[in-house]
């Protein structure tokens, strides 16, 4: 039988630092729909606010580490190593971002690519030197985690903010199945049920460069889009659009039979006359 991996197997924390660490449990808090697993996939430095997030009372001093580990979604006691900090600096706010905190350079290897087994109970805190030796490592991931690889170009369909963030991480399998891909897609406002016909071309710079314009700014230079993000704002879109590919090909494809593809789909679609296309 393998012996148990233990998460200070891994920090090699003495029983001195031990005593000065504390860890904090992020999970989704009751009521809301704000997962921090969601915001750590699509920026690891956020989670930082969640760590650092005081409340009523007071969660960390100064010059002790905090552990940030954030909760899995298949399985309550699954666990990712987001982050360790030095707490430096106390900002002296309440319901805030209220800690300042410096990595450490040796554990920055390890974040987010390690999963703990843990069964926390009802504590958002604990001291480490009370239950680091019960943190079961159960996998060292190869890359920081990551729940959503390309699926396929026949399955995708992804709200706006799966699209930034495959953007703004850089994945590098949607990367590489993107960014030689020609392709027509069709935008879904999902608070009308209006549709956009859109297409990706060498003109255009392909899927991953078209998808990243409307990351950009919402509208990618599109009339009708610009239209709808002048009057009702960006998050309108971050809230509310939603990315499906409908056909793929490769860079050698023509442009023009793109642009036939797309022009078939706005009439299969009728998006012109109840959707977003104007042309």
């Amino acid at each position: 039988m393998n012996e148990i991996l233990s998460l200070n197997d891994l920090l090699h924390l003495n029983d001195e630092e031990l005593k000065h660490t504390k860890i904090r449990f992020c999970i989704v808090p009751g009521g809301s729909n704000d997962d921090p697993i969601e915001v750590f996939k699509r920026n690891p430095e956020e989670i930082l606010g969640w760590l650092f997030h005081r409340r009523k009372q007071n969660h960390f001093n100064v010059g002790e580490n905090a552990i940030c580990l954030v909760r899995l979604k298949n399985d309550p006691n699954l666990w990712l190593f987001a982050t360790m900090q030095k707490v430096v600096r106390d900002l002296d706010v309440w319901d805030s971002y209220a800690y300042e905190g410096k990595e450490f350079a040796q554990y920055k290897p390890l974040y987010g690519r390690v999963i703990i087994r843990f069964h926390k109970g009802r504590y958002q805190f604990r001291n480490a030197d009370t239950v680091v030796d019960e943190f079961e490592v159960v996998q060292v991931l190869p890359d920081v985690f990551d729940d959503n690889p390309f699926p396929g170009y026949d399955q995708i369909s992804l709200p706006w903010r799966e699209v930034e963030r495959i953007i703004v991480r850089n994945l590098m399998d949607w990367r590489n199945a993107l960014e030689h891909q020609k392709g027509v897609y069709v935008i879904t406002d999902r608070a009308t049920g209006k549709l956009y016909v859109g297409s990706a071309t060498s003109d255009k710079g392909m899927l991953l460069k078209r998808w990243s314009d409307y990351v950009q700014n919402g509208h990618g230079g599109d009339v009708e889009l610009r239209k709808i993000v002048e009057e009702k704002g960006f998050d309108y879109v971050k809230d509310n659009f939603t990315y499906t590919l409908l056909e793929n090909w490769n860079e050698r494809t023509d442009d023009k039979r793109i642009l036939k593809r797309e022009s078939w789909w706005k009439e299969a679609l009728d998006s012109r006359k109840h959707g977003y296309n104007n042309n």
